[in-house]
């Protein structure tokens, strides 16, 4: 596989299909991929399922996706917070579906996608209403739930910086979910603030190797904050 450099992020997710269960990085604002984001909005794919770990905030990212009408379901951890006003609108109205899923397991259940895993138990959930309709099974006298990978058709992620083989790195905190996603999508989408020659990222530094990576795409970071959390 190659990774090709898109020539903005506009041709990056020009095959985004209607349907397409999109994996987006990001932990709140941190790491988001924002300019794959605004362009898939532009592309204007819809009836999308998206996992991440937020259901957006304020206008902007995930939330100005939903707010285009374009996300029929989202998987997440944390859907609501000060300034998701945009999805708690959508889903009073019964505008959008939601699975929340703990974040360790949604971590997990891509990682299992990724590696060919078919299923794994975790005690995490039991006696909840998350567990509801789940087989379980008891291990070592705990009791575990049956979890099933998620697969994406696409991820969009966002890195600090590659080479032009796609070999990833990431800045801090920014990299939350970026490594697992890349291994659970069957196109995997990176932005990132710069692209060096093959050999001038330290081998030794790399987290995510190229051979996960489809596509580039360079854009200036972004550093956000939400106005008006309601």
């Amino acid at each position: 596989m190659t990774t090709t450099i898109a020539a903005g992020p506009d041709e990056a997710v020009a095959d985004v299909e209607d349907g397409s269960t999109v994996l987006v990085g990001g932990f709140g604002l941190a790491g988001m991929p924002f300019d794959l984001i605004d362009a898939l909005i532009r592309q204007g794919a819809g009836d999308l399922t998206i996992v991440s770990n937020n259901a957006g905030n304020g206008d902007v990212g995930l939330a100005a996706l939903l707010k285009a009408g374009r996300v029929r379901k989202v998987i997440c951890s944390f859907p609501r917070q000060s300034d998701s006003y945009v999805f708690d609108a959508l889903y009073r109205a019964g505008g959008v579906e939601l699975e929340v899923v703990p974040q360790g397991t949604l971590a997990e259940r891509m990682r299992a996608a990724g590696a060919g895993v078919g299923a794994f138990y975790s005690p995490v959930g039991v006696g909840t209403p998350l567990a509801e309709g789940k087989e379980t099974r008891e291990i070592d006298g705990r009791v575990h739930v049956l979890e099933f990978p998620i697969q994406g058709d696409v991820a969009l992620i966002s890195a600090h910086r590659a080479d032009t083989m796609g070999n990833l790195v990431y800045r801090r905190t920014a990299r939350n979910f970026g490594p697992v996603m890349a291994t659970a999508a069957r196109t995997v989408v990176a932005q990132v603030t710069e692209i060096v020659p093959a050999g001038g990222i330290d081998p030794e530094t790399v987290v995510t190797p190229g051979i996960y990576v489809d596509r580039l795409v360079r854009a200036e970071a972004r550093r956000l904050t939400v106005q008006g959390a309601r």
